[in-house]
């Protein structure tokens, strides 16, 4: 941009001592920041407006915005993308993947905190937490308000990310995400809200923890195979395969599925109503291209609640994969992993009970 950023939210933050009162610099966590842009990073011309830009401020202007960070973890940070999770993509999920790897398998990093959009961070948190492999630490935030805004959240959020993964009660938990003092995991956490604050809530499985001002409270582990205890791996992967998401409604027809593997889908997720159902219709479409080879899973658009495998739908006899109690964006994830490599029918459902 041709002008300054303006972060407003700088210059109500109190300039804070490098390291903790008795705790010398050198004894402090080594954490990571990775920044990937989103409204944590983005910026608008007046501090009481809506519109705005994500991804505008970088991470060194993150860092320097919040020096109270540096109390709780010797801190340093790396630019991946810097861009609105709604553009988030198949290239950055990869880079990122590959960069949190490298970075934990190094002695001297401790814990991984990565910045994002809060639009698809569910899908990128729940994307790392089947693919990359170490139980330190890694934990994402995120803010509802940019960096400009009146009453920003970003600055207490990221300083509560930096809190949970300098955290050593932190490890093993699977991929976190730390959002307006609540600590999610990332397989069950979702954005319940277009613009609110308070969006992310984990409706089946709850809390992991909460963070208070840097001070941790951690309530249960993981839930379901994650980081090292998942089997899939990125190792010489360049590209992941096509799956699409169809959303049912009244009086659907089978249109869309056909489309979606017309398309080069070789997976489809139907956000069912209810119990993952949907139209006789649009069933019909569904089951004709799962009898073609196209992995053909039944999600729901209610906002919580687990798809049973043969309930309302004969799923055996139709050949089709009941998400269990994920929902349709976190099942999309899965089954892209999943088509990595030749699966049958019952090893994809067994996925989606276990992850």
């Amino acid at each position: 941009m041709n002008r300054s950023i303006r972060i407003s939210w700088l210059a109500a933050l109190v300039a804070a001592p490098l390291a903790a009162p008795g705790l010398a610099a050198d004894k402090l966590p080594n954490v990571v920041v990775l920044a990937t842009g989103g409204t944590i990073a983005g910026a608008a011309g007046s501090d009481v407006q809506a519109a705005y830009t994500s991804g505008q401020v970088g991470v060194e202007q993150l860092l320097a915005a919040v020096p109270q960070a540096k109390k709780l973890a010797s801190l340093r940070g790396e630019q991946i993308s810097n861009i609105g999770s709604q553009d988030m993509n198949d290239e950055v999920w990869l880079k990122l993947a590959r960069r949190v790897n490298e970075l934990a398998a190094q002695a001297d990093v401790d814990g991984i905190v990565i910045t994002h959009g809060t639009d698809t961070i569910e899908e990128t948190g729940y994307f790392l937490n089947l693919v990359v492999k170490t139980k330190k630490p890694v934990v994402l935030t995120a803010a509802m308000r940019p960096s400009t805004a009146l009453s920003a959240d970003g600055p207490l959020n990221f300083f509560n990310a930096v809190g949970v993964a300098a955290n050593k009660d932190a490890a093993g938990r699977g991929v976190l995400v730390v959002v307006n003092d609540w600590i999610h995991g990332a397989s069950s956490l979702t954005k319940a809200n277009t613009t609110a604050v308070q969006t992310f809530l984990s409706p089946l499985r709850g809390l992991v923890g909460t963070v208070n001002y840097g001070e941790c409270e951690f309530y249960r582990g993981p839930v379901g195979r994650n980081t090292l205890d998942s089997e899939f791996s990125l190792d010489g992967v360049t590209a992941l395969p096509r799956v699409d998401i169809v959303m049912a409604h009244a009086n659907m027809d089978g249109a869309l599925v056909d489309a979606a593997a017309a398309a080069g889908a070789k997976g489809v997720i139907v956000a069912g109503v209810g119990n993952g159902n949907m139209t006789r219709a649009a069933l019909d479409a569904l089951a004709a291209q799962a009898k073609k080879g196209v992995v053909c899973v039944r999600s729901t658009r209610v906002a919580s609640g687990r798809v049973g495998r043969n309930v309302e739908v004969d799923d055996d006899k139709l050949s089709l994969v009941a998400s269990d109690d994920l929902n349709p964006q976190k099942a999309r994830v899965l089954l892209r992993l999943a088509l990595l490599k030749p699966r049958s029918l019952a090893d994809i459902q067994k996925l989606f009970v276990e992850y």
